[in-house]
């Protein structure tokens, strides 16, 4: 699967219980893409810390500091079933990007489904205080929506009971409750399965 690809999103109702074979979703421009599922992720990583040290005149030690940061999530992502990272493009003096989008696939057929309410019980337990969990409707379908002060997780469960889609939002800066965090939103709310 790959947010970037594909034409129109599915509109044939006969095909809910059909797994998608891909999603698009719309992210804006200025959010540089790293494709988690090919080996070169790294290289592309290091390219945009670069870029970032260079037009912000990041220290080294903020530059450092920001690659291991996003190497750390990138490589802890991909363990876990991440097939691309979006990063906003800007950091702030000391290194630190105002946002981050990391989207996961999350199979889980047959016995393994879960259903949102089912699932969103269970992240409520694990999660404890601090965290809001509540089950959401988006265009793509029902949602399990994960939020703290600065995250939100967003499970969308695909159609055809195949599993679910994770679109993890970072905003380390604003927060989710600020522009950056609606801007979030926005951008999860164009998921459409192709």
């Amino acid at each position: 699967m790959s947010g970037v690809s594909g034409t129109d999103a599915r509109k044939d109702p006969a095909r809910d219980d059909v797994p998608p074979e891909d999603y698009r979703l719309l992210v804006p421009r200025d959010w540089f893409r790293i494709d988690l599922t090919l080996e070169r992720w790294r290289p592309q990583l290091k390219t945009f810390v670069d870029r970032q040290a260079a037009a912000r005149r990041l220290s080294a030690r903020a530059a450092q500091g920001l690659w291991a940061t996003l190497r750390n999530t990138a490589e802890s992502g991909v363990s876990q079933g991440a097939i691309e990272l979006f990063l906003r493009a800007e950091a702030d003096e000391a290194g630190a990007t105002p946002a981050t989008l990391l989207v996961s696939l999350l199979p889980m057929s047959g016995e393994l489904y879960a259903a949102p309410d089912d699932l969103a019980r269970s992240i409520a337990e694990r999660r404890g205080a601090g965290t809001e969990v509540t089950v959401t409707s988006l265009p793509a379908g029902d949602a399990v929506r994960v939020t703290t002060a600065t995250t939100l997780d967003l499970y969308v469960n695909m159609p055809g009971k195949a599993g679910y889609l994770l679109l993890a939002f970072s905003v380390p800066l604003s927060g989710v409750e600020s522009p950056m965090g609606g801007l979030c939103e926005a951008i999860a709310s164009s998921l459409r399965w192709l």
